[in-house]
């Protein structure tokens, strides 16, 4: 066989060798679940990894095999696995009771604490998911401007609202009220913002797109900030991710003023969670008391055993420990850059802070590239990237980079080699 379809049997067969239950596991799962995985973004051949332990910044499988997690639930796990502060707090609130139905004063704790952060908003309402975050944020704007249309950037991921996702199934109508514009193209979108100012409620943007951490450009949301306000669009920012990268959220560092903002992931201390909010004028829509109130419901909105995770998670997350993971983020950019470098594979690393993104001129050795490095102990993110915990430390950076190069190894006849750019 030519040296690549050797390297992919190795490859192949090394984890159908360590990961039996796994394969067992998922036979059995397929005739249940659809592709047999509960959600879409978990499948990747020949079959996923089913883990069944997590402490720290270390997963444990079916098989007993233990990982390095550099993937934790896609950014979820910001302080890694069983957080003793965080198990503590969920256990307490888990024996007085998860939820009755009420408001609670841990709503209030918890809110206060985002907003406290985030000076642009000024109120805030929580919700199951950051997808569901961002379709109350659109039905906000919607609601506010009158206006039905929405601009969203290319390739950037806002969860699976109709509104915000391309995908079989969508009406008609719902495509048609969605325009999108190429991600970090100020003009492109200006020129639909303008074009469209009469008929758009809002534009929705990730100040990195996650899904190929690419960060925005120098002007470009400070220009999308700009436009928006002077056709009268509101700006919705999504932080369900990038929240993890400032006390404030990316959108301090990038130094913008959005109009409302999704969160998710790290406020909710690895339960699920969303939340969205902004200026007071545009959430009170959602008051009650109001004849005209827009609907936002939800049975496990703000549940009191999320709220005690979340406040125990947001406090931990202190300024110090956020630039802590992002110079661990920084060195893990130029560690993994280096190792492609050194095997003279074709790649760019992307990212911002704690988020770090692998993008191969050859697309498809990506897959062997992540099942090489679970095969030596590393998960990360099948489509290749990484985002960092608290748990970790310079010692695991270093461990990451040298797991990597392992995997690089095994993976180089399947890639794309020449001169470093």
């Amino acid at each position: 066989m030519p040296p690549a379809a050797d390297a992919k049997a190795a490859i192949e067969a090394a984890y159908r060798a360590r990961t039996r239950r796994s394969d067992a596991l998922h036979r059995e799962a397929a005739g249940l679940l659809p592709g047999g995985v509960a959600r879409g973004i978990t499948h990747y051949a020949p079959y996923p990894t089913y883990m069944e332990e997590g402490c720290g910044c270390r997963v444990t499988d079916a098989d007993g095999n233990v990982y390095l997690d550099q993937l934790n639930n896609y950014g979820s796990m910001i302080h890694g696995h069983a957080h003793p502060a965080v198990v503590a707090a969920l256990r307490e609130q888990v024996g007085r009771g998860t939820d009755w139905g009420t408001p609670t004063q841990r709503q209030l704790v918890l809110a206060r604490m985002i907003a406290e952060r985030v000076p642009s908003v000024e109120r805030i309402r929580f919700t199951n998911s950051g997808g569901e975050a961002v379709m109350y944020a659109v039905r906000a704007a919607r609601a506010f401007t009158g206006r039905n249309r929405i601009l969203r950037m290319e390739g950037s991921y806002h969860g699976g609202y109709d509104s915000v996702v391309a995908s079989p199934g969508l009406a008609e109508s719902i495509v048609a009220e969605t325009l999108v514009a190429p991600y970090n193209d100020l003009e492109t979108a200006s020129r639909l913002i303008e074009a469209q100012r009469a008929q758009l409620a809002a534009v929705l943007v990730e100040p990195v797109s996650v899904r190929g951490m690419h960060a925005a450009e120098p002007g470009f949301l400070l220009g999308l900030r700009e436009v928006t306000r002077e056709a009268g669009v509101l700006l919705i920012c999504d932080e369900v991710v990038t929240f993890r990268l400032a006390a404030g959220g990316a959108q301090s560092i990038f130094g913008i003023t959005p109009d409302l903002t999704t969160f998710g992931k790290i406020i909710g201390g690895g339960l699920p969670v969303g939340a969205f909010g902004g200026r007071a004028d545009i959430m009170d829509r959602f008051d009650p008391t109001r004849p005209d109130s827009a609907q936002h419901s939800g049975t496990f909105a703000g549940n009191a055993a999320t709220m005690a995770a979340g406040i125990a998670a947001l406090g931990l997350l202190t300024p110090a420990e956020i630039a802590r993971i992002n110079g661990l983020g920084d060195r893990l950019r130029s560690g993994i850059k280096g190792a492609l470098d050194e095997a003279g594979v074709l790649a760019r690393v992307t990212g911002l802070g704690s988020l770090v993104g692998i993008h191969l001129a050859e697309r498809a050795g990506m897959h062997w590239l992540h099942l090489a490095t679970l095969n030596h102990g590393l998960f990360m993110r099948a489509e290749g990237a990484f985002f960092l915990s608290t748990a970790m430390r310079d010692d695991e950076v270093a461990e990451t980079v040298s797991t990597f190069r392992v995997a690089l190894a095994d993976t180089k006849p399947i890639l794309h080699t020449g001169s470093p750019s």
